[in-house]
């Protein structure tokens, strides 16, 4: 399994981490409702600024090798002891990039529509952004786990505050769902410091734990990431929190912190506990596959866009938890890129969600048809929007799950069957959404009175299209930079295993 290479001379995780935080800090000290629109550009500055400070993470990185890069290790807490220790490997590296991406867009997404408390709402996401890089570069289990709750908080405020009328139930059923699932995990850290002495992920990586022991660790954190990721039956606090949560707080809920679960599955419960993670193999399949087809013929029945497409994140996360259990390498990086390839497609679906309820302040799909008549820039970016959901080729959304249906058939020809089966019912929903929203008729005067997309809005799609496009057409940069570091992950699992 992965080592670590020297220590960088430049901190750039630290500065990934710590970047958007101070902006966020600083919002709240300066930021004021009545001089809003230097709020903004004080926010979208730290946004860039922070995104520009993940650059160098892709440039100087080498995809040859699976030991952590831009390694950083300071002692923290002696007494345990704890340390401050970053690093990213071929795995973890896209998520941090795709973390600052994500939140400029948000920033620029929410540039009219936050009226009150404008500071407020831009640090959050910005403090929320580097608490997740923090999840994703973290090699200290306690400091994972401090990154790991702390997202919590902003999020819930996000909602909370400028979320919808059901906004404080859907805030504290995501808080208490989370949370509750995160205590035993802790636990589970606490057992792996108690028998190695040390909260080092790499070492554990390396400890040989009884079989029962392993099962029990696999389940402690299961009860985490399965709720964040989330999958079926754990998932109904999200079709709760999507519809009440502000536009910008489903893009990052869907694009970002339905990734934490997913990675804490990759970082953790495969490495440290291969022969559990063998062993419930087939629980996790089975649980995978009912996301995949049961939640997708729920999406089928929604009457709210942003329920469908809530819907449909559980439906495509399904796909990436079965990727991470069939053991193989096209199922293993299809995974990767399914979570990466999502985080695109459902943060454009939700803005675009969110540009129609600009408008008329509702997201029920019987309130719209024919916005094609009055929107056509807004209409072409949500149908191809609708098709990469799809799953449509040449779009992002087609690389993951055929590389996961591929690894499937590999493992299981019938396994393989029903992962494939998403495809039809991804088209199904999607092409009922798109055909009921965009095409026909005018429906009402509301629509009549549609105006199409402004260049702000215009800028923030075409931003998101680019990568749907680009990850669709030539998705080999993705796989290349985690090809090294998903084969060593594979390796140790099965040499584990033997």
């Amino acid at each position: 399994m992965a080592g670590e290479m020297a220590t960088t001379s430049i901190p750039w995780l630290t500065l990934a981490v710590f970047t958007p935080i101070f902006f966020g800090m600083l919002l709240l000290l300066v930021g004021r409702d009545d001089r809003a629109n230097f709020t903004r550009w004080l926010a979208l500055c730290g946004a860039v600024v922070a995104f520009l400070v993940t650059i160098p993470l892709y440039v100087n990185f080498d995809p040859s090798t699976a030991n952590m890069q831009f390694v950083e290790n300071v002692l923290w807490i002696a007494a345990f002891p704890v340390y401050y220790h970053l690093g990213i490997d071929g795995i973890s590296m896209w998520f941090v990039l795709l973390t600052a991406f994500i939140t400029v867009i948000v920033v620029v997404a929410g540039w009219q529509v936050i009226t009150y408390r404008v500071a407020q709402y831009m640090a959050a996401f910005l403090i929320m952004s580097g608490l997740m890089i923090g999840v994703f570069s973290a090699l200290d289990g306690l400091l994972f786990y401090v990154f790991f709750e702390a997202t919590l908080i902003p999020m819930y405020l996000i909602i909370g505050i400028w979320g919808g009328p059901n906004r404080v139930y859907a805030a504290f059923k995501f808080f208490l769902y989370t949370l509750l699932g995160s205590l035993l995990t802790l636990i589970a850290f606490i057992y792996l410091w108690s028998i190695s002495g040390t909260f080092d992920i790499l070492a554990w990586h390396q400890l040989r734990i009884g079989y029962e022991a392993q099962i029990l660790i696999f389940l402690a954190l299961l009860a985490a990431f399965a709720v964040k990721v989330p999958m079926w039956p754990v998932h109904t606090w999200l079709p709760d929190a999507h519809p009440e949560a502000p536009t910008g707080g489903s893009v990052v809920l869907a694009a970002i912190m339905l990734k934490l679960g997913a990675y804490g599955f990759l970082r953790f419960s495969l490495p440290i506990t291969p022969d559990a993670a063998h062993a419930l193999s087939g629980f996790m399949i089975t649980l995978s596959l009912i996301a995949v087809i049961y939640i997708g013929l729920v999406a089928l029945v929604q009457k709210d866009m942003k329920k469908l497409v809530a819907y449909s994140s559980i439906a495509h996360m399904g796909f990436v938890t079965l990727g991470f259990f069939i053991f193989n390498t096209a199922g293993l990086e299809g995974g990767i890129v399914q979570m990466v390839s999502h985080g695109f497609v459902s943060g454009a679906m939700f803005l675009c969600i969110g540009v129609l309820y600009d408008r008329m302040h509702t997201h029920e799909i019987s309130d719209f048809g024919g916005v094609i008549n009055k929107m056509p820039r807004y209409a072409t970016f949500f149908v191809l929007f609708s098709m990469a959901n799809a799953g449509l080729p040449a779009t992002s959304g087609f690389v993951g799950e055929f590389m996961v249906i591929l690894g499937a058939v590999q493992f299981n020809f019938w396994v393989g069957l029903l992962a494939a089966t998403a495809l039809v019912l991804g088209a199904s929903y999607s092409l009922w959404m798109t055909k009921r929203v965009i095409f026909g008729a005018v429906a009402n005067e509301r629509v009549a009175a549609l105006t199409d997309i402004n260049s702000r809005e215009f800028a923030i799609l075409a931003a998101m299209a680019i990568m749907v496009l680009y990850m669709g057409i030539h998705p080999k940069p993705f796989t290349d930079v985690m090809h090294v570091s998903v084969q060593a992950l594979l390796d140790h699992v099965a040499i584990s295993k033997l």
